[in-house]
């Protein structure tokens, strides 16, 4: 019994160590929430901005003032509607590309896949996102110009095409892992049933894999629709409603970065501002939510 008490003290030291990180890290997030929530509800609240023209209103300039209301123009929808967009084009350019690519590397060729082609794809999330700004704007955004002969070149369409480009890996290395996952048992049934390799691969292993080719998805819509500074520097700054995919305009995260550091805090500006970042956090939060549903419902189709 002697020898056992240091064991058993050092068990109760390594409770103790691990449980106070798990309360500090819930701690920091719930104070994260709390603290963005208060602000970017004082909008509203505090300082009386309309909180439906705030979602369906068209007109977003913080320099000015309406002198009825004393108010600025705070139309946040094509901030939204930006934000969407980009997020949506770019996961629609990325996801045949990344499944295909997942498919080669896991099914048709796996030892190239995993000895080469994983580790390069790899590679790229290490890379910085203003380098991907840096070649999005010479020549992703040169390219528009040229093919398209618009002014600037930059908008919707140039920002996706970069954020495509970056969100490539997440989604691709997510993809091979969810279909290597898949039991060889699965493949194996299949082709003794007289099922083609194209036939598994399409109606076993990828249905199989689909809740977690699903969250490889989200995952990457959610990366997409926080990026903000290689987004910034192709899509143009303009905060107003896009017209086309090559008319500038500005997402919620370039807004913010470009104008939080010019009003004092306090202000009915820098309010709006962390409202806008309210609604970015609650966007991230509703992302997670669905890859925990997706992550459930798979657990489910799998007992």
């Amino acid at each position: 019994m002697a020898k056992q008490m240091p064991k058993r003290n050092l068990e109760k030291v390594g409770f103790g160590v691990t449980g106070a990180c798990v309360a500090l890290v819930t701690l920091l997030v719930l104070a994260l929430i709390v603290m963005v929530a208060q602000k970017g509800l004082s909008t509203f609240f505090k300082d009386g901005v309309d909180l439906v023209g705030f979602f369906t209103g068209t007109d977003w300039s913080l320099a000015n003032i309406d002198p009825e209301t004393g108010l600025p123009q705070t139309g946040a929808l094509p901030l939204i509607v930006t934000s969407f967009a980009v997020t949506l084009l770019s996961t629609a350019i990325a996801l045949p590309i990344a499944i295909g690519s997942a498919i080669f590397a896991v099914e048709i060729r796996p030892d190239f896949g995993k000895k080469i082609f994983q580790p390069l794809v790899e590679l790229l999330v290490g890379i910085p996102s203003v380098v991907f700004g840096l070649i999005g704007f010479h020549v992703v955004v040169a390219a528009c110009k040229a093919i398209f002969g618009t002014q600037t070149g930059m908008g919707i369409l140039p920002g996706a095409i970069v954020l495509a480009i970056m969100i490539l890996p997440t989604v691709t290395t997510l993809s091979m892992d969810a279909l290597r996952a898949v039991p060889d048992g699965y493949r194996q049934g299949s082709l003794a049933l007289g099922y083609t390799r194209w036939q598994t691969i399409r109606h076993v292993v990828i249905k199989s894999a689909m809740p977690s080719l699903m969250t490889a998805v989200i995952l990457g819509m959610t990366r997409a629709f926080g990026e903000t500074l290689a987004v910034r520097m192709v899509i143009g700054g303009a905060e107003v409603m896009p017209l086309s995919l090559l008319s500038p305009a500005s997402t919620i995260t370039t807004t913010l970065t470009t104008s939080m550091a010019i009003y004092a805090d306090g202000s009915v500006q820098k309010d709006v501002l962390w409202s806008l970042g309210l609604l970015l956090m609650g966007m991230s939060l509703i992302f997670i939510l669905i890859i925990h549903m997706i992550g459930k419902k798979g657990a489910k189709s799998r007992d």
